[in-house]
């Protein structure tokens, strides 16, 4: 018999951007927006439905500048500004967290990415036995999958959901999940400005990683020139070597934020029915507070 236990981690601002983009406009008739929101405890409900956890945590960024743009001034320069929109469903969002009785998790300096990776180190040191599923809209913590790591995210819409294990990150992306920083570390994300190495795709850096599974590796093969690659290739990686090295520091989730953290703490299902039922009234959800009986109370 399985007694393995579940916690979610919820990556709560990748969640409300997904949510925001992804539902046509919703609002209260005060006119306040609240459709990230109600994207946002969609998939949260339909998270607890499928996984059954006994825990349940959430995590946010803050609007402080991180260790990132510290070592790289253009860290998510190009970044748009956050729709107010979004903006002023967050306040919203961790009401209902907190009449869920959900613990909630920030800190300045800190992206919600490195508490991610900091309460899963923690929560496996105080239950090895535990089974964790990051709920978040987007594939940064991919890199932390690994035999009780999953990420359960979204996929085309709001109700399409997929879970990400070791062979999903293989089978999507050519490399393993431990990899998947030195992968960053060419390819570079637009979305956070986190440079790579201009020229090198994701099939090629998916190729360079299988053949020398890391780009410290890669580099020292270079380095005695006996890496077997097109010259072309060979030119880009010798001329982004700084950027590369940056580029994988920079997408790194940090696991030894200092977080007072305990397990315990985020056991779901002792919430007060009533309390929540109000606030999701209060918010229009009516039909969210239909599905609460679905939702299983341990």
């Amino acid at each position: 018999m399985d007694d393995k236990k579940r916690l979610i981690i919820i990556d709560s601002n990748a969640l409300l951007h997904r949510a925001f983009h992804a539902l046509p406009p919703l609002a209260m008739k005060n006119g306040q927006e609240t459709g990230a929101v109600y994207g946002y405890l969609l998939t949260l409900f339909k998270a607890i439905k499928d996984l059954n956890p006994e825990y349940v945590v959430a995590t946010f960024d803050t609007k402080a500048k991180t260790f990132r743009h510290e070592k790289f001034l253009d860290y998510k320069a190009q970044r748009p500004l956050t729709p107010s929109g979004i903006v002023t469903q967050i306040p919203i969002v961790k009401e209902v967290l907190e009449a869920f009785k959900i613990p909630v998790f920030a800190k300045d300096g800190f992206e919600a990415d490195d508490l991610i990776a900091t309460i899963s180190k923690l929560a496996l040191l105080q239950n090895n036995n535990l089974e964790i599923f990051i709920l978040t809209g987007d594939m940064d913590s991919l890199q932390l999958v690994n035999e009780k790591i999953k990420i359960y995210t979204l996929g085309k819409g709001i109700k399409d959901t997929i879970i990400y294990d070791i062979n999903k990150v293989v089978e999507r992306f050519g490399v393993k999940p431990d990899q998947m920083n030195d992968f960053k570390a060419l390819t570079g994300d637009p979305s956070d400005n986190i440079p790579g190495v201009a020229g090198i795709g994701k099939k090629t850096a998916a190729e360079i990683i299988q053949k020398y599974n890391s780009i410290e590796n890669l580099y020292d093969e270079l380095l005695t020139d006996t890496a077997v690659l097109k010259p072309k290739v060979k030119e880009a990686l010798r001329q982004n070597k700084e950027n590369a090295l940056m580029s994988r520091e920079l997408v790194e989730m940090k696991n030894d934020v200092k977080i007072d953290f305990v397990l315990k703490d985020c056991e779901f299902g002792k919430f007060d029915k009533i309390k929540v039922e109000e606030k999701l009234y209060a918010l229009e959800f009516n039909s969210l507070v239909e599905r609460l009986s679905l939702l299983s109370h341990k």
